[in-house]
This record gives C-alpha cells, structure tokens and sequence, in this order.
C-alpha cells in the first residue's frame, strides 16, 4: 500500500473532502542550524528609533548629563561618650561599653521582698542552690545553711502569712521548702546589709578554718547574682516615678565643651538615638572621672574609599531594556493622596534609586560622629567638595536630614549618635501590669492592677489574686449570723464596693500652686463581716503602685496629671534577656509604659439607697 496519496488538484480535495484523515503531532520543536546561541541571547533591537522614542517617553532626555562618583575622600570627626548620668540628678559615672545600654537605663530592682514579705520564691531557692554548690567543696554545711537561711511555713493565722496561704500553689510551694531548702534570699540581704556581714555569721559548727574559703564563696555568690540579673545600686536608677518614665543623660568632650544628650521621657521600650534630645545643661564630673585627652578629645579622620551604589530588595532597574526578577510589584501598589510616606517610597524607588550612593565608615559603638565634607571625583574628573544636605538654620522648613538629634540652638546640628545598643531582646510575659484609667464618674483615676506578683514569683491576675485574698481573710473570723429581717422597702447603703485591685489616686494641689494639680495615690478600706477590728487599707500588690510604701518611714506617692491621658496608660514589669558583643547574656528587669484603651467605671458610689426585696420574694 502505498505510503503517500497524489493529489491533483489540492484545494478541490480539501473543499470536497476526498481524502479525510486524521492529523497528530507528538512535538513540535525548531531546529537550529547552529549550535552557538551568543547572537540570539543578545536580544538585539535593530529599531534604533523605538529606543529613542522610549528614552523620550521615560524623561531621559531632560536629565543632566552628570557623571557617577567613581573616587571618595572623607574627612569624619568622632569622639566618645564618657559620662552617663541617671534620673534629673543621680549620681553621675563613667559610659560603660561593656554592657547593653538598655539594661543601664532600663534596670529595675528585682523585688524579694514586696511589703516586707518573702516575694520571688523562685529565685530566692535559685540563689539557695548556688550557695550550696559554692559551699560544698568546703565542708559539709549545707544542713547548718538550711537551718540558719530557712524557707519559713506559712502560718494560716498570721496575717502576714496571708496572701501565701490564700494561694494554694503558693502555699503548697512554701510548705514544700520549709525546713528543706535554703533561702538565698535571706543569705543575700545579710551580705548586702553591711561590709563585714559573713555566711557563717551565728552558726557555731562552722569551724574558723573554714571561714577563709567561705569569704571567697561569698564574693563569687555576689558576682554570680550580678552577673544574673543586672539592677541598679540605689542612686543609678533612672526611673521616675512620678512621670512613668525613664529619664537620663549622656555626655561626650568635644573642643568647645562636652556635649551633653538628655531624655526626659523614655518609655516606649525601644531605645536609640532618636529617644534623646541635645541638652543645655552640663554634666558634672563624676567623683572619679574616666581620664580623658584634654588637648584635643576629638578624633580627626580622613578616609579614602569607592562609592556603590544603593541596592535593595526587589529594586526596580534603572534601564527600559534590562529583565527583571519581578519580585516586586510596583505598578500594582495602591496609595492615595494622603498615604505621604508611600508616595515617598515610590518616587525614590522608581525615580531617584540610582541617585544614591553609600560610602562605608566604621565607627565604634557609644561614639559620636559629624561628617565635616566629601572630596568626590566622578567619571568625567571633575571633583567636588560636597557639605551635609541639612546644614542650615534649625526651624528652616526646607532642610533635610536623616538621623539627627534636635538641637535648641540657631546652627543644625549633624552629628550621628550611635548608641551601644543590641537588635533584639527576648521579653517575658509581663510579672505586673497595671493600667491606668480615668473615671469621670467617681472623679478619680484607679490603677487597676491586671496582673500581679504572687509570692512565689509567679504572676496572677489581679482581681482573682484579690477575691481569693478577701476570701481567706473572711473565713479566719467567726463566722456572722443571720442579718434581722427588715420590713423597710429601701436601705441606705453608705458606699459601694470595689475589687481590691483598684487602687484610687485623687486629685490634689501641687505644693506652692492653687491651680495645678496632681494625682495622689489613695487607699480604700477592706471591711469584714464581723471583723472586731477597725477596717485595714487595701494596699497595692504590685512594685509600680507601691512606690514609697516600702520605705523605712512610708513615703506618698504623686502621679503627674498629664501623664493619666483620657486614653488612660499601661504600665507592664518584665524580664528582658540579651546577648552582648562579647557573647555574654545579660539579664534584667525593665517598665514598659504604653497607652490605654480609654476611660473606665468602677462603679463606686456613696450614699444612695437599694431597694430590698419584699416578702415571698
């Protein structure tokens, strides 16, 4: 049979459909007629006048024939910082390095005792276990440590015993470890108490032979406490109370004097450059001042280096004809009129990208830095002194500029500052959270104490840790009869109740002023049926409202009007952990202040009457 069928004429057949068959294909493919592919993959143009007309469409034309920066010399001076002081007027000392600088503005004292109360159980058993691990190649003490540093039973008769017994893991916890474990809690508050305090102090077993190694445990036990969590020594403290906020001060030498760096309200949890201002007032030297060079503290440096230019992710190609990785789609980003920072974006990255470049300076951290000029060649070899973009007046509207500090005075200033910071911290779940709310019916502000410290160191909310307290309390007094049977349609109720973890703070005259006022922390009474004692103050939980009550002779505590918005505020007590450039961690316990969600009621009122059911009701 023959392979192929002769056709005369072809369009008759297909026409009439002489010859139907059925068609397929397995693959269609080219055949190169070579094997070097150089010329195809060069996607050549030969319209030179659509390339034209796509530079005229892109505005290419009406650019300056300017060249690119091909050669830099830069002449940057730098000096250090050198003195740190915390607060409006704490004790001014040398800058450390050595150690992240939030955990040297941000530390706070890590509370073991809360009301002269055993507090932060965990830890106190913690310290226990490292003084007998120290203490063990010396002798066999740990039972005459345990006996003389001891957790203590909680007493359910004791009313100092009585937020550990109203908790039951607490109680459980506490009844655990008494007359097992040592408190090194208390073997800490022994040491600290006075210089010439010692561990064996009071335990006669121990033989003087032994004392010498137990004074070298003692300093290494101190050192390891400071090397856990980082705390601040009394007058290094930079928290202020009154305002909720961190406040402290920096200072570099500089030719015509130090320059000196201030923030008067840091809270926000974040803290860089842009978290202080440049201050007017002089720090004072400290007692021992660091040495500094007095004939010239700023450092001169001149660099030479190549330019590159600015990259990043997604960056759109400067040229019409160049491929893309279509990663990012920039025609397909939606913004309106008002969205500033995203029109921005876009005119930089599609319009001014290639218009930048980077010269790389390194610059040790805890420095500051002011660039005095740029030599810069291009690729036509024209050279050109370039000044800072935002040198000027500092109110002119029209400067520009990008990590500076604002400066009070006439000249902008243009030094960079850069902190001794690190990029990330790991935070724990809040150990207290306290919110601050306005309530216009009671005219007052509470701090609502959401989250607080349960003796063992664990947190609890606030309001369930309150009622279980109240509870236990109730249930310690003989328990009240029957109320008599009243015939009266209403009762005059007196006041209203309100959960115990609602702290009142009034509105007070500042001293010395009739018109400015600020907020008072009050107390509430904690009324007991059948209590034959006068009614007790409800005193707060938590270290943030417990300011000055745990001072030898109790102090009142003021809270700044403006710092209680109509939004209210939140105030949170966490653990933060770290990584310093030397790989060691470091550990402390720092506030975090944010804004609340509003107003509140808690619903307490004074004289008013409630109606009482009738009879069969």
């Amino acid at each position: 049979m023959p392979s192929a069928i002769r056709v005369g004429e072809m369009i008759t057949a297909i026409d009439e459909r002489l010859f139907p068959s059925v068609t397929m294909w397995n693959r269609l493919e080219g055949r190169p007629r070579t094997q070097d592919f150089t010329r195809a993959l060069q996607a050549e143009v030969r319209d030179a006048l659509w390339m034209l007309g796509r530079q005229w469409q892109l505005g290419e034309f009406r650019g300056s024939d300017a060249g690119s920066p091909v050669f830099a010399k830069v002449r940057m001076d730098t000096t250090t910082l050198t003195r740190f002081r915390p607060g409006d007027d704490g004790t001014v000392g040398a800058f450390d390095t050595s150690t992240p600088f939030e955990a040297q503005v941000e530390r706070r004292p890590v509370p073991l005792r809360i009301g002269g109360r055993v507090a932060s159980l965990d830890l106190r058993l913690a310290m226990g276990r490292q003084w007998q691990r120290l203490v063990a190649p010396i002798g066999a003490f740990a039972a005459l440590f345990v006996e003389h540093y001891p957790v203590a039973a909680p007493d359910p008769s004791a009313a100092a015993d009585a937020q550990i017994c109203s908790e039951p893991p607490a109680f459980a916890l506490f009844a655990a470890a008494a007359g097992r474990l040592m408190d090194g809690g208390l073997l800490y508050e022994h040491l600290s108490a006075a210089a010439g305090n010692h561990a064996y102090d009071g335990i006669a077993a121990i033989p003087g032979s032994a004392h010498h190694d137990i004074e070298l445990a003692e300093q290494a036990f101190l050192a390891w406490f400071a090397r856990l969590i980082m705390q601040p020594d009394g007058a290094d403290d930079s928290w202020t109370p009154p305002h909720l906020e961190y406040r402290f001060a920096v200072s570099a030498p500089e030719p015509d004097g130090d320059k000196v760096y201030t923030a008067e309200e840091y809270y926000q949890g974040r803290l860089d450059w842009y978290s202080l201002d440049i201050g007017t007032a002089e720090i004072d030297p400290p007692a021992d001042p660091t040495p500094t060079p007095t004939t010239n503290p700023t450092d001169h440096v001149v660099r030479t280096t190549l330019p590159v230019p600015v990259t990043f992710t997604g960056m759109p190609n400067t040229r019409w004809w160049s491929f893309e990785e279509a990663k990012t789609n920039y025609g397909d980003v939606d913004a309106s009129t008002t969205d500033l920072a995203k029109l921005m974006f876009l005119e930089f990255a599609l319009v001014y990208a290639n218009d930048w470049f980077v010269i790389p300076f390194t610059l040790d951290s805890g420095s500051l830095a002011n660039v005095r000029g740029l030599a810069v060649s291009n690729t036509f070899g024209e050279r050109f002194w370039i000044e800072a973009a935002g040198a000027g007046a500092e109110d002119d509207w029209q400067r520009w500029s990008m990590f500076t500090v604002d400066d009070p005075g006439a000249a902008a200033d243009l030094t960079l500052l850069l902190l001794p910071i690190v990029a990330t911290v790991d935070a724990s779940p809040p150990t207290e959270d306290v919110w601050l709310i306005r309530d216009e019916v009671a005219d007052m502000v509470w701090g609502v104490e959401l989250s607080v410290p349960l003796p063992t160191g664990e947190p609890a909310p606030g309001v369930e840790a309150g009622s279980l307290l109240r509870s236990f309390l109730q249930s310690q007094l003989p328990p009240v009869g029957p109320a008599p049977a009243s015939v009266a349609a209403e009762r005059y109720q007196v006041m209203s109740t309100v959960p115990e973890n609602w702290i009142p703070f009034v509105p007070v005259h500042v001293d010395g002023s009739n018109r400015e006022t600020q907020l008072q922390r009050a107390a509430l009474p904690r009324i007991l049926d059948g209590d034959p004692n006068a009614p007790v103050k409800v005193q707060p939980r938590t270290v943030l409202l417990r300011q000055g009550l745990d001072a030898t002779a109790a102090q009142t505590y003021f809270v700044a009007e403006e710092e209680v918005p109509r939004a209210g505020t939140r105030v949170q007590h966490s653990y933060q952990r770290t990584r310093w450039t030397d790989g060691s961690v470091v550990t402390w316990l720092r506030v975090r202040r944010q804004t609340g969600r509003g107003e509140g009621a808690s619903g307490l009122r004074f004289d008013y009457l409630v109606d009482q059911p009738g009879p069969g009701s």
